[in-house]
């Protein structure tokens, strides 16, 4: 029997079953309040909720005043930690994150921590508002942050422990905008697009009910402090040592990652694109690896100590889709291709 057989084999602990059980009742309790202002959203609520506790950073997209930084507002209050925010613009430098240099009413020069550093150690979320419209040097310095979860200034080394980037790719307006590098786009767990909420129940009540209207005001009345960002780390680790995957899974789990990179090679097509020359890289181990972190606590949050293939399949759009490089011709394409692709490689690669 094989190492990762006899891992799936073992029974949880009855302390870490307890931990599990607490925490989950926690993380559906954050959820559920994030819910109360963000009307709509659930299954983004859910997403941005499984990175949280897979401890992965988030790619958002939508159209403008959806709820984007009221989500993540949110998210920030009930979790209890610190939060930061930029506005990615064309001059923006890297600098402009970590201080700010300015002269006080005395005239003489002063500097103060930035966006990225004023809030320390304690900083839980960084939303990064527009982020393709900052320069390519702008996101080299979050490429480290994401990576290495610190940042150096003040000549010193700033350890940012507890961090979860997310950030905002505007996919309307393309006008003095930079494309974020692959490698930079691979290091976010996901990408999770909010949309405008379609049913009349809910655009009523966000156009018509005031407590809407006041987004202080109603972050303000959810409960704080539900999962302490400091705990998080221990409790997501152990998610992801005591969720398992069977060798079935597990197998099932490579097929995709193949299929990610040769679809044609697993029956897949779609109208006017020759499939052939549709995908110049596949995803990366990296990519499957956070796959498989969300997957397994997706599994958590629904209960469960085993990861099924529907686990897999929630996760799998927002966690692979962003990772695949298309050949230069389909890339124009690509919000257009990709959602077809990610479907038909679910429907096409065997389930077990």
């Amino acid at each position: 029997m094989s190492r990762v057989a006899v891992q799936y084999a073992e029974p949880q602990s009855d302390e870490a079953a307890h931990l599990l059980t607490t925490w989950r009742e926690r993380a559906l309790a954050v959820e559920a309040a994030v819910a109360r202002a963000v009307i709509g959203q659930a299954a983004a609520i859910r997403l941005v909720n499984t990175a949280v506790f897979a401890r992965g950073h988030v790619l958002m997209q939508g159209d403008v005043g959806v709820g984007k930084t009221t989500l993540l507002r949110a998210f920030a209050h009930v979790l209890g930690g610190r939060y930061g925010r930029v506005e990615g613009t064309v001059d923006l430098m890297p600098n402009d994150l970590l201080y700010h240099a300015y002269i006080t009413a005395e005239g003489r020069p002063a500097v103060e921590p930035g966006p990225l550093t004023a809030e320390g150690e304690e900083l839980a979320i960084f939303f990064f508002n527009e982020i393709n419209r900052a320069r390519p040097q702008v996101h080299a310095l979050m490429l480290r942050v994401m990576a290495e979860r610190s940042v150096m200034a003040f000549n010193r080394e700033i350890r940012l422990p507890w961090l979860q980037v997310f950030a905002d790719r505007n996919r309307v307006e393309r006008e003095e905008t930079f494309e974020i590098a692959q490698a930079a786009r691979d290091r976010f767990m996901m990408e999770v697009t909010i949309e405008s909420p379609g049913d009349d129940a809910t655009r009523l009540a966000l156009a018509f009910d005031p407590r809407f209207h006041d987004v202080d005001a109603l972050i303000g009345e959810l409960p704080a402090g539900l999962a302490p960002p400091a705990e998080l780390p221990a409790i997501a680790a152990l998610v992801q040592r005591e969720i398992q995957a069977s060798p079935a899974l597990q197998s099932y789990v490579l097929r995709l990652w193949q299929a990610s990179a040769r679809p044609q090679d697993f029956g897949v097509q779609l109208d006017d694109v020759d499939v052939d020359t549709l995908v110049l890289a596949g995803a990366s181990p990296r990519g499957m690896s956070l796959l498989l972190r969300a997957a397994r606590v997706a599994a958590w949050l629904d209960g469960r100590n085993h990861v099924r293939p529907e686990d897999v399949h929630d996760v799998f759009t927002p966690c692979i889709a962003h990772r695949l490089c298309l050949t230069p011709v389909h890339e124009l394409r690509r919000h257009e291709l990709m959602a077809p692709l990610m479907q038909a490689i679910l429907e096409q690669v065997a389930t077990p």
